[in-house]
């Protein structure tokens, strides 16, 4: 179960949710322009509040556009509502005072929970076989791939398309994510 915390800039109304359903998100959805730095701001600003960043996605076709903020403790361990909370004034105060997004934009911070993303050397051991949707960068641009979870090696996160096995440089990944296998 994920857990989130939501808030409106220009309007900071705060609303908060715990295990909200998520739709998944389009394969074919283009890298906001300002995802770099973002991500750059909400590591920085998790690691100075004692979380480590997981995930960073805009979704820019929604009105207000949304910005997804995913992150856990330093250690690895779980993080509850009251971490989301606490985390909410930073990261607005952080995203305000760097003047990236001039339009309104809904923030939502979250934990992974025990949701779809792969992180450890146990998940990737586990959800051998199983169907995933890969995230990486490659010449300056986010694309995904999907195909069935081969391995993960120190170098490279191996998956099988259609027969074929696909390599993708570990460095490149930001996402690893489990599907359904009709997805």
């Amino acid at each position: 179960m994920s857990l989130c915390l939501a808030g409106t800039s220009f309007g900071r109304q705060v609303t908060s949710e715990a295990g909200r359903a998520r739709s998944p998100i389009s394969q074919q959805l283009l890298p906001h322009p300002l995802l770099p730095e973002l991500e750059t701001l909400a590591s920085t600003t998790a690691a100075e509040n004692g979380f480590e960043l997981c995930c960073v996605q805009v979704l820019a076709h929604l009105i207000p556009m949304t910005i997804q903020v995913q992150i856990r403790q330093l250690g690895g361990g779980d993080v509850c509502l009251d971490d989301c909370a606490r985390f909410t004034s930073p990261m607005d105060e952080a995203l305000e005072a760097s003047q990236l997004f001039t339009e309104a934009y809904v923030l939502e911070i979250s934990s992974p929970g025990i949701g779809d993303q792969l992180h450890s050397d146990q998940d990737f051991l586990t959800f051998r076989g199983f169907p995933v949707e890969i995230s990486f960068r490659n010449n300056g641009s986010e694309l995904s791939q999907a195909g069935l979870l081969h391995e993960r090696s120190n170098e490279h996160v191996h998956i099988n398309i259609k027969g074929r096995i696909q390599q993708i440089p570990r460095k490149a990944v930001t996402c690893v994510r489990l599907t359904s296998p009709t997805a």
